[in-house]
């Protein structure tokens, strides 16, 4: 019985803050995770080093399959913006999106954070998945609003991102 238990734990990610070490390991998990899109390694790094206390990182056997990159939003304390969320194949499926948001969420640095807020392409359905699902679990509905357009802020070269802005539940932003 006990050995099940082990081999199963041995599956669940370990999520923890970032450290600029680990800058290289998150830009080939993005990499890796098509369609994503990729920053450079120095992006990676300094996400790791300066916004170490809302991005997080899953490790599985010391590898890295998860990532999220957020910030509190400088000019509004109440909303955590969400850069990018990255989930290796070998790590979809076990709703780790969701408990890496709430990993960030549950931080001193979002003692205020009263909203998440993100951008999505249309055709994004791995985001659209989870952040609906986060949404459920937040009893709240998503407000889509288009954002950064194809044409206007793209100059056609990327398709346009949809804001969504997701209220946290009041319960559960006093829990975390």
């Amino acid at each position: 019985m006990h050995h099940s238990r082990d081999l199963a734990r041995a599956n669940i990610p370990n999520l923890r803050m970032p450290r600029a070490e680990d800058g290289a390991a998150i830009w080939e998990l993005v990499r890796a995770c098509k369609p994503l899109d990729e920053n450079s390694m120095y992006c990676n790094m300094i996400q790791c080093d300066h916004f170490a206390d809302t991005c997080v990182l899953a490790e599985l056997k010391g590898e890295a399959v998860g990532w999220i990159s957020a910030y509190v939003m400088p000019n509004d304390p109440e909303t955590l913006f969400v850069w990018q969320v990255a989930v290796a194949e070998n790590a979809r499926g076990l709703g780790l999106g969701t408990l890496m948001l709430q990993a960030i969420l549950g931080r001193d640095a979002c003692d205020d954070v009263k909203r998440v807020q993100t951008t999505i392409t249309s055709e994004n359905e791995a985001s659209w998945a989870l952040f609906r699902k986060f949404g459920k679990v937040q009893r709240a509905k998503l407000d889509v609003q288009p954002y950064y357009t194809q044409a206007l802020h793209f100059q056609n070269r990327h398709q346009t991102e949809n804001l969504v802005t997701i209220p946290l539940a009041r319960d559960m932003a006093q829990a975390a």
